[in-house]
């Protein structure tokens, strides 16, 4: 696999086939893939590491069908449900993650979309957590443009919007709205000026096939950061008992991912944890610009003071 080392050119990104390439890579090959990763993050993004963190601001009772998701009604999880907390729980919450170094904080929310009362409270704390100092991002469904604009002209600087997986295998995960929806929110929100973060989950059932069909999707609409996670099956969920990824299976991931979207950022997320187990901190070799800190939307992350410890073994700037 010595025609890697031609992709730390500048532009240089993967075609379809190459990609295959990499996920089919065999554990030999494995050194020289993370160089190249890491270089290409490097001269993109130097030695920095960039960590969001969110607050699940509405839970639950959600009418969408995805298979993965605890929150969705059509599944008998044990998840919470608890409607929109209010402005100043907001603040607090935003407060309260700004004690650790993190970049951007998101206020993320169950169902489709939002009507404008709940709108009405993020768009009003936005300005509480942009007083943090750290940025304000927002999952708030399918919004239409005029809602996404109110909220620019709050404050909020990107919005999050994952595709979750392959349009092709779009319809196995979720039947209650379309791929196309998808796509149709991350260009409004782009149109109206936000920046857009959007990824997926990867160990769903999706072919190699369909994890660079994702990746080649993502790098032609031009999103701005990409998180990826990797399946922890949810009991009472459609996807309790599908097969997890492998550690290097996940590294080779995060790989293709940075090599084909040169230009965006890389988030490492939910499943981390569990799924890289003692290889967790490869995920900066592998191309990775970022992770997420804390609590998840359902499921707990690990201690910060562990990822912090990780980041300053790897000697990276996170601060």
């Amino acid at each position: 696999m010595d025609w890697l080392l031609t992709k730390i050119k500048p532009e240089q990104t993967l075609t379809a086939d190459e990609a295959m390439a990499v996920l089919m890579a065999p554990a030999e090959a494995i050194p020289l893939l993370l160089y190249t990763a890491s270089e290409v993050r490097r001269r993109k993004f130097g030695n920095s590491v960039r960590l969001c963190s969110i607050l699940n601001a509405r839970c639950g009772a959600c009418l969408e069908d995805c298979a993965f998701c605890a929150q969705s009604a059509h599944h008998q999880s044990a998840a919470s449900v608890y409607p929109m907390i209010s402005k100043e729980e907001i603040a607090s919450a935003a407060r309260e993650a700004v004690s650790n170094p993190i970049n951007h904080f998101g206020v993320v929310t169950s169902g489709g979309s939002l009507d404008e009362s709940d709108i009405d409270v993020v768009r009003s704390a936005i300005p509480d957590v942009e007083n943090t100092g750290a940025t304000p991002c927002a999952s708030l469904g399918m919004l239409s443009e005029s809602q996404l604009a109110g909220l620019r002209d709050a404050g909020l600087v990107r919005y999050h919007h994952n595709i979750e997986t392959a349009g092709s295998f779009f319809s196995q995960i979720c039947t209650t709205h379309t791929f196309a929806d998808r796509i149709s929110t991350i260009r409004r929100a782009k149109r109206v000026g936000l920046e857009v973060c959007s990824g997926g989950i990867f160990g769903m059932g999706e072919s190699l096939e369909q994890r660079v069909e994702m990746a080649m999707t993502l790098r032609d609409e031009g999103v701005d950061s990409i998180p990826l996670n990797f399946l922890m099956p949810i009991p009472g969920t459609p996807l309790e008992k599908c097969k997890p990824m492998t550690p290097l299976e996940i590294l080779k991931t995060v790989a293709m991912f940075r090599l084909t979207c040169q230009s965006a950022e890389i988030k490492v997320c939910a499943g981390r944890e569990a799924r890289l187990r003692d290889l967790q901190s490869m995920f900066f070799y592998a191309g990775a610009t970022g992770i997420m800190v804390g609590n998840y939307l359902t499921t707990a992350g690990r201690p910060v003071e562990q990822d912090l410890q990780l980041l300053k073994d790897l000697e990276v700037d996170f601060e």
